[in-house]
């Protein structure tokens, strides 16, 4: 009899009852006390994502249309109908207004929280902890209010004061949207369930980083639109440009793997993208800065309670004279070239959208690796979800917003003059004074009483 086989054998089994047993150990450990604990209070406090695996969401007709092509190239196909169908509507939404645009911020920004907190709620859910939903909506109804208040308060100054309960409102308006916080924070704490304090709490982790990224950002975005629709429409153009621009180099001449994030972008289209952009920034921004309707910032008409686009274009919006470096004078055979002052600033707006807007799309990567899910949702066939499309464009917004502010927005004589109307007549009386003072001893107020 062959023992040695048969001892082999043995300590095969034993250590496979070892490891089997171990792992339900593992399984258990940390769980509360046995006698009559449900399923939902014993499950280990893993974090351990469980996301189920979005389905093939392809509209019938295109699956029969393109069902002779390979994968490769039925993906292209999808992809490039449902990104015409998009520009198309993009254009449709530019041409119904400002209002229209912000309400279309305001659903996106919906639907991307709602697909990140999704994923949120797939690892949350079987554990049958309550108010997750319920807080995570709360909350951004909460950052909303104030970050809209905000908006309103600044932008529709003479409509608050105008109405009593909107002058109320705006007066208070902080202390309220921190009552409102206050409130959700209490109900969380009140929410905290034994043994399972340290998810909850990533969960709540999870709730404000979505905020920061998808709340702040729209905000951002809306603020960018009242500076004038081109500061809107440029930055969102070059990202999506870009994005087109990579995947077609990518696509077609795409060898070089450029980040292991994502496998397949290259620098092939990274490069092909960036140069592609630039041109197509500068033609964009000289074909729209010719028209009022997108350089003039958007204003709130209170004789017609509407939005209005009309205004003189200032300097940025003007053509000019611009002398060529030596290089391109030799090249071109052009002295001088006339360009408007937007177009040098959308250069920085297009490289931007081109070396660190892809930066936005690899952390989404990252992000959904981490959860190992391809897409964040199967809203838009060929592309995923709405958060798969703008994850470039939040970080884009905050570039753009910041970029306004230290390069191009100076004093607002308008808002300067908002806030003496809601001074007391003292206060107002004082200004005059300290203002007549000052021009008289800068030699300014004669010549202007002798113009007068």
């Amino acid at each position: 009899m062959d023992y040695s086989s048969g001892w082999v054998e043995f300590k095969v089994e034993i250590m496979e009852n070892w490891r089997d047993l171990g792992r339900w150990g593992s399984e258990t450990e940390g769980r509360s006390e046995r006698d009559g604990a449900s399923d939902s209070e014993t499950k280990p406090d893993t974090g351990v994502p469980e996301v189920p695996v979005s389905a093939d969401d392809t509209p019938e007709v295109l699956n029969k249309a393109l069902s002779g092509l390979s994968s490769r190239w039925k993906n292209w196909w999808v992809r490039g109908i449902l990104t015409l169908a998009m520009i198309s509507f993009f254009f449709f939404i530019i041409y119904l207004g400002p209002m229209v645009l912000m309400m279309i911020v305001m659903c996106v920004q919906i639907k991307c929280f709602h697909e990140i907190i999704t994923i949120g709620y797939s690892v949350y859910h079987s554990y049958h902890l309550p108010w997750f939903r319920t807080l995570s909506w709360y909350f951004l109804l909460c950052v909303n209010y104030f970050f809209y208040g905000e908006t309103v308060t600044d932008y529709f100054f003479t409509l608050v004061q105008r109405e009593e309960p909107l002058r109320i409102l705006s007066k208070y308006h902080r202390f309220i949207s921190f009552a409102l916080y206050l409130t959700g924070f209490c109900m969380f704490v009140l929410s905290l369930v034994k043994k399972h304090y340290r998810l909850q709490f990533y969960m709540f982790g999870w709730t404000h980083v979505t905020l920061l990224i998808v709340v702040t950002q729209s905000h951002l975005i809306i603020h960018n639109l009242f500076e004038g629709m081109i500061w809107f429409i440029v930055p969102i153009s070059c990202v999506i440009c870009n994005d087109i621009m990579a995947y077609m180099f990518g696509f077609f001449f795409g060898r070089t793997p450029l980040i292991k994030l994502s496998p397949k972008k290259t620098w092939e289209g990274f490069i092909g993208g960036f140069f592609s952009t630039v041109v197509f920034g500068i033609l964009l921004s000289y074909v729209m800065a010719g028209y009022s309707y997108f350089v003039c910032p958007v204003e709130f008409n209170n004789d017609s309670n509407r939005f209005t686009v009309d205004c003189e274009p200032s300097e940025l919006f003007q053509l000019q004279n611009y002398s060529l470096p030596s290089v391109l004078q030799s090249i071109s055979g052009w002295t001088t070239v006339k360009l408007y002052p937007f177009q040098i600033h959308s250069i920085a707006l297009s490289a931007f959208a081109s070396i660190m807007g892809p930066f936005g799309g690899f952390f989404a990567s990252g992000f959904k690796r981490a959860f190992k899910i391809k897409d964040f949702a199967n809203t838009i066939p060929g592309h995923g979800g709405i958060m798969d499309r703008f994850d470039c464009q939040y970080l884009m917004a905050t570039f753009v917003n910041v970029y306004i502010a230290s390069f191009i927005r100076g004093p607002n004589p308008a808002k300067v003059i908002q806030q003496l109307l809601a001074l007391r007549p003292d206060q107002q009386l004082h200004i005059f004074n300290s203002l007549k003072a000052h021009l008289t001893v800068k030699g300014l107020l004669p010549a202007l009483e002798e113009a007068a």
